[in-house]
C-alpha cells in the first residue's frame, strides 16, 4: 500500500496550492461527502522514486463552533487519524495565530511525523518571518513558497524519509484478492464473518467500529483467496466515531490492493449517495464489483421484488451497470456461498487476454456495422488494436485522429468488446492513440 501525507492547516493557507505541486494526476478525486461542507481532494504522487498518496484537506480551524468550519475540522482530523505522515502549513504573512497554536497542540498528540511548514516565504528576505513560529515548541520549521516551489524539494527530501516502507506482497500463488466495502453499518463485518464462517472482525451496530484493513488467507474449493476487510477496532472516542461517516481513505487503500470488490448495500435503505460515492471511487480505480444487497432477509417480498431492486440498483448506479448483483443475509447466510461462484466468474473475465487477431476481426466487424463519426469531412480509420494489460482489461486502440473519438462511440466499442470478446461484468478500458504516434 502506498503511504498517504496529509496538509492540513487553517483556510487559505497555500494547502491546494501545495496539493496541486506535489499530485502528479490532473484529475484528482473529489469526495464530496453528504453533510460535509468542503470537499477533499485525493491525489497519487512519487518523490525520488518514492510512491505515496496526498490528501488536501479542508481549512482546519479547531477554535470555531460554526458548523461549516466544524465540518472542516472533522475532516481534517480524519486525514490525521488516517495518515503515514502530516504536513502542517502555516501562513507566513499572517504571523502565529490561535487557530495555529491549536492545531500544534493535536498535531503533538498524532504520535506520527508532523512537519511544521511556513508557506508564502518568497524570497530570502521573508526568511525573518519564520522565526515567530518557532514559539509553537518545534524543533524544525521548514519555509517554502508552495506557488513558486521554493523550500519545497527540501521538505519533501524530509517527508519522504519518514514514510513507511511499502510492504512487499508474499507470493503464495495466485490469490484472488476480495475487498468488502461500503458505508458504515450496512453488514461488511458480519458478511466477512459468513464468507470465512467464524468470527474474524468485531460486529457491532453502531456506525464507526471500522477502522484498519484485515487480511485473512483462506481457501474455498482449492482456490486461494485474501479477503481484505476494512473493519476493525475504532478508538473509543467521540470525535473517531464522528468523522468515521466521512472517512474513505480507508476505501481508497482497500481499492489499491484488491481484484474484486464486494460492494454491500443495506436491503431496507437502498443504494444511497454515499452507497453510489464509494463505488465512484471503485470505478475509477478499474476494480471489478460484485454488487451484494445485504439484509435481504428483512425485507417483505413478493414476485416481483428483485425485479423492481435491481432497476433501483441500476438506475443509481448507471457506471455499473456490467457488475453482477446478489442478494443475500449475512445474518443467516443465504446466499452467502453463491458469492464465491459469482467471484471466481468475475476473475476468470478481469484476467482474460485475447490475441491481437481475434480483437481486430472483431473490431473490423464493429466497425461496419457502426463505422467510426467522420473527421473533417475525411474517414476517421480505425487502423488496428492490441490488448495492453489486464485488471482491467485494458485496450490500446489506434486511429486516424484519436481525439476526434466521440464518448458515445467509445462506448459502443466497450459494450461490443463486452459483449463479444467475453469480458461482460467487469469494467474495461479504452485508450485511443495516433497511427504511428504517441497521442
Amino acid at each position: 500500500m502506498k503511504p498517504l501525507i496529509a496538509i492540513v492547516g487553517r483556510p487559505n493557507v497555500g494547502k491546494s496550492t501545495l496539493f496541486n505541486r506535489l499530485s502528479d494526476t490532473k484529475k484528482a478525486i473529489v469526495i464530496d461527502e453528504p453533510g460535509a461542507t468542503r470537499d477533499r481532494n485525493y491525489g497519487e504522487s512519487d518523490w525520488n522514486g518514492r510512491y505515496f498518496r496526498v490528501v488536501d484537506t479542508g481549512g482546519f480551524e479547531p477554535l470555531s463552533k460554526e458548523q461549516l468550519l466544524e465540518q472542516m475540522r472533522l475532516q481534517a482530523t480524519m486525514a490525521i487519524e488516517e495518515a503515514d505522515a502530516v504536513i502542517f502549513i502555516m501562513d507566513g504573512g499572517s504571523g502565529v495565530t490561535p487557530a495555529d497554536e491549536e492545531i500544534a497542540s493535536l498535531l503533538r498528540r498524532a504520535e506520527k511525523p508532523v512537519f511544521y511548514v511556513v508557506n508564502k516565504i518568497d524570497n530570502l528576505k521573508q526568511e525573518p518571518k519564520a522565526l515567530d513560529f518557532y514559539r509553537l515548541g518545534v524543533d524544525m520549521i521548514y519555509t517554502i513558497s508552495a506557488q513558486h516551489g521554493l523550500g519545497v524539494g527540501d521538505l519533501m527530501d524530509d517527508v519522504v524519509k519518514a514514510l513507511p516502507e511499502t510492504e512487499e506482497e508474499e507470493e503464495e500463488g495466485e490469490r484472488i484478492r476480495v475487498a468488502v466495502i461500503g458505508r458504515p453499518n450496512v453488514g461488511k463485518s458480519s458478511l466477512v464473518n459468513a464468507l470465512l464462517g467464524y468470527e474474524r472482525t468485531i460486529v457491532d451496530t453502531t456506525p464507526g467500529t471500522t477502522r484498519d484493513p484485515i487480511d485473512t488467507p483462506f481457501e474455498v474449493g482449492g482456490r486461494k483467496y485474501t479477503l481484505i476487510d476494512t473493519a476493525g477496532i475504532r478508538k473509543k472516542n467521540r470525535v473517531s466515531r464522528r468523522v468515521e461517516n466521512y472517512s474513505v481513505v480507508g476505501v481508497l487503500k482497500t481499492l489499491e490492493r484488491c481484484d474484486v470488490a464486494l460492494l454491500i448495500v443495506d436491503a431496507e435503505q437502498g443504494v444511497t449517495e454515499q452507497d453510489a460515492k464509494i463505488a465512484g471511487l471503485a470505478y475509477e480505480r478499474g476494480a471489478a464489483v460484485v454488487i451484494v444487497i445485504n439484509k435481504w432477509d428483512l425485507l417483505e417480498k413478493d414476485n416481483s421484488t428483485f425485479g423492481r431492486y435491481v432497476s433501483h440498483v441500476r438506475e443509481n448506479l448507471k457506471y455499473l451497470g456490467f457488475a453482477p448483483i446478489i442478494t443475500v443475509s449475512a445474518l443467516t447466510g443465504q446466499r452467502v456461498s453463491k458469492i464465491f461462484e459469482i467471484i471466481e466468474n468475475v476473475y476468470d473475465r478481469y484476467t482474460r487476454r485475447v490475441t491481437t487477431s481475434v480483437l481486430n476481426k472483431s473490431l473490423e466487424t464493429f466497425m461496419k456495422q457502426v463505422p467510426p463519426p467522420r473527421y473533417r469531412g475525411k474517414a476517421n480509420t480505425i487502423a488496428y488494436a492490441t490488448q495492453a494489460g489486464v485488471k482491467p482489461p485494458t485496450f490500446v486502440i489506434f486511429a486516424r485522429e484519436p481525439k476526434a473519438i466521440h464518448f458515445s462511440y467509445e462506448r459502443f466499442l466497450t459494450n461490443r468488446i463486452r459483449e463479444d470478446l467475453g469480458f461482460d461484468q467487469v469494467p474495461i478500458r479504452l485508450i485511443f492513440r495516433k497511427k504511428g504516434g504517441k497521442e
